[in-house]
């Protein structure tokens, strides 16, 4: 239109070439068409790979558009094309593109209701305490809500439990749980029919909630659990681009979730334009409520916990959080492990929860955590000596080879103790408490516990003194005086040089 325009302007084919940087001959041919009736379109030149539009196009369909142009320019020059290889790119491109158009997939958009679909999906989580990890990523579809529990594995219990979870959070249940294809949720495929796995219909079930699995490839029902997917891992796992210290114990790795579940839930959502923890209020009066109790027909077989924070599985005792005991968990053998699951743990949020993870033992065997008990407040095999009266502590004070004395002489049973312990401190004060503490202390390692024993070890002097202080008048170090006569001559008697 403008070389037309710059035509009709100066009514001649130079000036308007000139004004619009075309070629003369290029305006002559716009203006012919425009008087002819033709559109620009027509005005098209003919290529030598015009002959050749077929064979290229056949090519680019069986690949479905994935055959290189220089594998096309090869075949196409053996068939006699005189043109360049820049043209067949350009003639490759062109046939994928009209490919791609005409086998796109269309799609209607999906318009969600609230109350109405529940989305989840897995992502691999980080290593905790040097264990594997699964972030079940869940969000509701209206509100653009997300949900974020940690699991031990994608098991089916723990895919239940994480569920249970899930619902709570939300203080509903919806009316359909959308995921995808896993042998957790389908069994198989008969005619393109996906199988339900006969356990998580059970689940399904008793919460109220009907399981239905994804469309393969369908942006509309994957692209907010792939998101959520997406965003959960970028601010939970450990990466050089967010510097995230790795995760000692699964305490940590459950606060982190329940961060990054409130960062997102409480920023605007472009899509929505609101805030989800704010939508989600509305949609809540559409969730209908589900049972107090959770499901637990797949969490195994229950035990009671013994006062000793251990339970009975298969003739052997494993143990659980100190938390527990007196009170009931579900235990299941998982592969070599052992799960431990509990409801409503003390001190936590409602639902289930994994609490323990042994390896398999044999009957009449133990497998103890150490993490699962408090720190011992005293050691029975290191206790320090305490003074409950004035004899005592004077004693005591002597100092440490006093108090070592006294746990040895406790250890061996030694007769007359408190009257050994009353003379010694009447001894120290004519010998002084650093030279009977030291003897004490040699005394307690010989295994001599008398009176008679201290006093001798005393008068033979064998008791170490305390050490020295660093100073400059007493110090280890040897001095430089046996360096001031160094590259003077020696001195020698007249005697020994006549005899020299």
């Amino acid at each position: 239109m403008e070389i037309l325009e710059a035509y009709d302007l100066t009514r001649s084919y130079r000036a308007a070439a000139s004004l619009c940087g075309v070629d003369a001959h290029t305006v002559r041919r716009h203006v012919a068409a425009r008087a002819a009736g033709l559109t620009t379109r027509e005005l098209g030149r003919p290529s030598v790979a015009d002959a050749f539009a077929d064979k290229v196009a056949e090519w680019v369909e069986r690949s479905n558009a994935r055959v290189r142009a220089d594998v096309v320019h090869r075949k196409l020059v053996a068939m006699g094309y005189p043109g360049s290889e820049r043209t067949t790119r350009r003639v490759v491109a062109l046939a994928k593109a009209a490919y791609r158009r005409a086998q796109h997939r269309v799609y209607r958009p999906w318009v969600t209701e609230p109350g109405l679909w529940l989305q989840w999906d897995y992502a691999k989580g980080p290593d905790v305490a040097g264990g594997p990890s699964v972030i079940f990523c869940a969000w509701l579809a209206w509100s653009r809500y997300r949900v974020l529990v940690p699991m031990r594995d994608k098991a089916l219990p723990s895919v239940i439990a994480a569920l249970d979870t899930c619902f709570r959070y939300l203080e509903g249940a919806p009316t359909y749980c959308l995921t995808d294809n896993e042998k957790t949720v389908t069994d198989r495929h008969i005619a393109g029919i996906a199988v339900r796995n006969p356990a998580m219909v059970s689940a399904a079930h008793y919460y109220g909630v009907s399981i239905v699995t994804c469309v393969p490839y369908d942006p509309e029902s994957k692209g907010g659990s792939e998101a959520t997917v997406r965003v959960a891992k970028a601010d939970l796992v450990p990466t050089e681009t967010n510097l995230l210290p790795a995760y000692t114990n699964w305490d940590e790795l459950v606060q982190a979730c329940i961060w990054a579940m409130a960062v997102f839930n409480t920023r605007l959502h472009k899509e929505i334009a609101a805030v989800p923890a704010e939508r989600v209020l509305l949609e809540r009066e559409h969730l209908h409520q589900f049972p107090d109790e959770p499901y637990t027909a797949a969490f195994g077989e229950t035990r009671v916990v013994s006062w000793s924070a251990t339970i009975y599985f298969r003739d052997a005792r494993y143990s659980v959080p100190h938390q527990l005991a007196g009170g009931v968990v579900w235990a299941r053998a998982q592969a070599d492990q052992l799960v431990v699951m509990v409801v409503a743990r003390p001190g936590r949020r409602g639902g289930t929860e994994e609490v323990a993870r042994h390896r398999l033992v044999g009957p009449g065997q133990w497998s103890i955590d150490p993490g699962h008990y408090p720190e011992r407040r005293a050691d029975p095999l290191a206790r320090q000596p305490r003074a409950r009266n004035r004899a005592e502590a004077e004693f005591l004070a002597l100092g440490e080879g006093a108090q070592r004395w006294l746990v040895e002489a406790a250890a061996a049973g030694a007769r007359g103790i408190e009257a050994t312990m009353a003379d010694a401190v009447s001894v120290a004060k004519a010998w002084g408490a650093g030279p009977v503490d030291g003897a004490l202390g040699l005394a307690a390692f010989a295994g001599r516990f008398r009176l008679a024993d201290l006093v001798s070890i005393l008068k033979a002097g064998a008791a170490p003194p305390p050490p020295p202080r660093s100073s400059e008048e007493g110090s280890l170090q040897p001095g430089t005086g046996g360096w001031a006569g160094f590259g003077e001559p020696l001195a020698h008697d007249d005697d020994d040089e006549g005899e020299q």
